[in-house]
């Protein structure tokens, strides 16, 4: 039985840097980026190193709603 990979997307000018996503990630598929958005925040992004499962815990803690999970098959 094979796992779909699915992808994290955060929006970054909805993000306001709580961190919450990525302290709950399990499998690290989010971290904290090192750019600004507009409204001054450090905000979440796909981490290149983790591995997303598709869980959709980051959506739910998201006050922001900033966060979009996707299937990306087999």
């Amino acid at each position: 039985m094979t796992k779909a990979k699915c992808k994290v997307v955060v929006k970054g000018e909805l993000c306001k840097g709580c961190n919450l996503c990525i302290e709950y990630c399990k499998r690290e598929a989010l971290r904290i980026g090192d750019e600004l958005n507009l409204q001054g925040y450090y905000y979440a992004e796909a981490n290149p190193e983790g591995e997303c499962n598709g869980c959709m815990v980051c959506t739910l803690l998201c006050p922001e709603i900033a966060i979009e999970v996707y299937s990306e098959g087999e």
